[in-house]
């Protein structure tokens, strides 16, 4: 949900259920490398209320517009450090069999 002003844009509180420090450190840091941002911090109402704010104010962008391009930005991150993972996982898989180890013992 979006709490905004209907005569400036550029600023707005999402107020985003089932997130938490999570994804609110993440977004406030994707949104604070885009140059359209003047501010942005999140808050937590309550440790028991599991929802989070997140504050942005732009340049004169619309806010929700910043704030959906860092989501995207974020996800494009995340899916980079997944394939990097990924591969990594896959390259050590190999080199342990090449060099006759078994990965899957616990010793």
């Amino acid at each position: 949900m979006e709490h905004g002003s209907l005569t400036d844009p550029s600023q707005s509180t999402f107020s985003l259920v089932d997130e938490d420090y999570t994804f609110a450190n993440a977004a406030r840091f994707t949104l604070n490398q885009d140059p359209r941002t003047k501010f942005c911090g999140y808050s937590i109402p309550h440790p028991s209320d599991n929802r989070v704010n997140i504050r942005i104010q732009t340049t004169g962008d619309a806010a929700k517009d910043v704030f959906n391009d860092s989501c995207q930005d974020l996800m494009v991150i995340c899916q980079h450090v997944r394939s990097t993972f990924d591969k990594a996982a896959v390259d050590f898989r190999m080199s342990k069999s090449v060099n006759g180890m078994d990965i899957d013992s616990n010793n």
